[in-house]
């Protein structure tokens, strides 16, 4: 793998895409720097050996082009703290503005340009547009993991021009490298836990991995599509009606690959979805019309902690329940305990981004883990087996 560990930067300007897609509150303030403190380390290493570097980056999702609340303006002040560096911004991302300030960057120095999606170009992949970003720099890195999958201007166009100076920056080396460690080379047990609302979401990576794991676990809203299939009353609870003969198919080539797969027996069961609702633990197959199951229950908890507590490889990637409601995060805190216990034991715990990386932040373990991806989406294309544009980009 090409990183920036073989390149000395000194009198170099260094192009990063970077992923500062953060979560801001109403006054702007981030509300969780994961990703910019991941990238930290790949902007101090090229700083460090005298260069200099041009951050470019998205935020959220603009519709109509520029817009205040899509701003990466807002992260100046913190990005400037975690560098340790007075960062310089553009209003744009290409223009006369980025142009001039770029050229102008001595070594040491920093500049942030404009939010990318405020051109429909960046998400299109339009080729004009990435050799305008082209031009900012002398040398290219990627270091957008939580991107890779998406062929966009700045994630994988860009590397064409740059055809001997494209490097991956240490978060997509991590990155890739512990995906790859789990796919290619687990310690068995191997056992991968599944949340989330549907079955949908993740049916080509459940499959992809019935060929590869040892257990399955299986929780959240997904769990009651599999226990209606076989039957069971289930309420209000989230349910795929149309995906009832796919969960009946995913136990049965369980089952014929040897693959152990772990369903949930009982639910927190409530009124309604609501922090206050009032509620009780009860089998997640009997479960009134006039309620719904919100998280697994403390039988189910203890079950897959059993499990978890075996393994020496772990992939986890989905909530067991609405975590974000404190009386519904028990079971997904019940697997995090068992993630934590099992790699402090010596198991490997790779946890997918996305509401995963949320829980084990919000209990406070995300440095108890082996691994937390900073890619939900990009993870989940690399575990399903499909080839990453923005990896593909610079390995060519």
């Amino acid at each position: 793998m090409k990183t920036i560990d073989s390149l000395d930067f000194s009198g170099k300007k260094a192009l990063i895409r970077v992923d500062f897609n953060v979560p801001l509150d109403e006054q702007y303030n981030i509300t969780d720097d994961n990703r910019i403190q991941g990238a930290a380390p790949t902007i101090k290493k090229i700083l460090n050996d005298g260069g200099a570097v041009i951050l470019m980056s998205h935020l959220g999702r603009p519709k109509d082009g520029p817009s205040d609340k899509f701003s990466l303006k807002h992260i100046v002040g913190h990005l400037s703290g975690v560098l340790g560096v007075d960062v310089q911004f553009a209003s744009d991302c290409i223009g006369e503005e980025a142009f001039a300030k770029a050229a102008a960057l001595k070594p040491g120095d920093v500049l942030l340009l404009e939010n990318l999606r405020f051109y429909k170009e960046e998400e299109k992949g339009d080729k004009v547009f990435a050799e305008n970003l082209a031009k900012l720099g002398d040398v290219y890195v990627n270091d957008a993991f939580g991107t890779a999958h998406r062929a966009h201007a700045s994630t994988a166009v860009i590397a064409q021009f740059f055809p001997d100076a494209k490097y991956f920056g240490y978060l997509m080396a991590a990155e890739v490298g512990n995906a790859e460690k789990v796919l290619n080379n687990p310690q068995r047990p191997f056992t991968a836990i599944m949340g989330g609302a549907k079955v949908s979401d993740k049916l080509e990576l459940i499959e992809a991995l019935l060929d590869k794991v040892d257990n399955l676990i299986i929780g959240g809203g997904m769990a009651y599509t599999f226990v209606k299939a076989r039957g069971g009353e289930i309420g209000k609870s989230l349910v795929e009606l149309d995906k009832l003969d796919l969960a009946n198919d995913l136990v049965k080539k369980a089952q014929e690959k040897g693959v152990n797969l772990v369903l949930p027996t009982d639910s927190q069961i409530a009124d309604e979805f609501a922090p206050d609702s009032p509620a009780y633990d009860g089998p997640n197959d009997q479960i009134p019309a006039d309620k719904m199951g919100l998280d697994i229950g403390k039988e189910s908890g203890e079950h897959f902690a059993q499990v978890i507590m075996a393994s020496n490889t772990i992939l986890w990637n989905g909530p067991m329940g609405v975590f974000e409601m404190d009386k519904f995060a028990k079971g997904t805190k019940a697997v995090a305990d068992a993630v934590v216990a099992a790699t402090e034991r010596g198991a490997f715990s790779l946890i997918g981004g996305g509401d995963s990386a949320a829980a084990v932040s919000k209990f406070g373990m995300t440095e108890h883990v082996s691994y937390v991806s900073t890619g939900g989406g990009a993870l989940l294309e690399y575990m399903e087996g499909k080839e990453l544009p923005g990896v593909k980009a610079i390995n060519e």
